[in-house]
């Protein structure tokens, strides 16, 4: 293929069609490939075969930082920074050192939930091919949409209009990088 070809853009009507179409595309072991839909689909994730998405993980790396170091910022503050008895009470405990822990918990998750969900989607991402197509904006309203990029080492122009085409598509139109 020419450099300047980016991959295959097949519209579909209706969220069955786009459905069962990603269970084909699946199937055919393509990898680099995409939906876009006007509203989240139900299941369509299932469909194309995606996994759970590791943001959860960042998430709990950083409810767990952040816990940690409102813990660690009071014993530190109350043991060896500014120890300070006030009515017989220790130094350290953690019903008091509970609420910055907490706001900490949250702020901290609140913050790497959002780093991660930027890092695991490459964002900002200004720009995509896909958004030079004239279709595009169809997709943002009632259209739906499967991108088969070149890139996939099992895309054959032919093999892959074909498949699109016996899974129902409405029109294939050729995206430029």
């Amino acid at each position: 293929m020419a450099a300047t070809f980016y991959g295959l853009m097949a519209r579909f009507d209706t969220a069955p069609d786009i459905y069962h179409a990603a269970q084909q595309v699946r199937d055919a072991g393509y990898k680099n490939w995409d939906c876009i839909t006007p509203f989240p689909v139900h299941g369509l994730d299932g469909a194309m075969g995606l996994r759970r998405s590791n943001v959860p993980k960042f998430s709990l790396i950083g409810g767990l930082t952040g816990f940690t170091t409102g813990m660690s910022m009071i014993w530190f503050t109350g043991a060896f920074d500014y120890p300070l008895i006030v009515g017989g009470k220790p130094y350290f405990s953690p019903l008091f050192a509970f609420p910055i822990s907490y706001e900490l918990t949250i702020l901290f998750t609140a913050f790497a939930t959002i780093a991660g969900m930027f890092i695991l989607n490459w964002l900002p991402q200004h720009y995509h091919p896909v958004l030079k197509s004239k279709e595009i904006l169809r997709g943002l309203d009632d259209a739906f949409y499967v991108v088969i990029e070149a890139r996939d080492p099992k895309f054959d122009l032919n093999r892959a209009k074909a498949l699109l085409s016996q899974a129902g598509a409405k029109e294939i139109s050729e995206l430029e990088a």
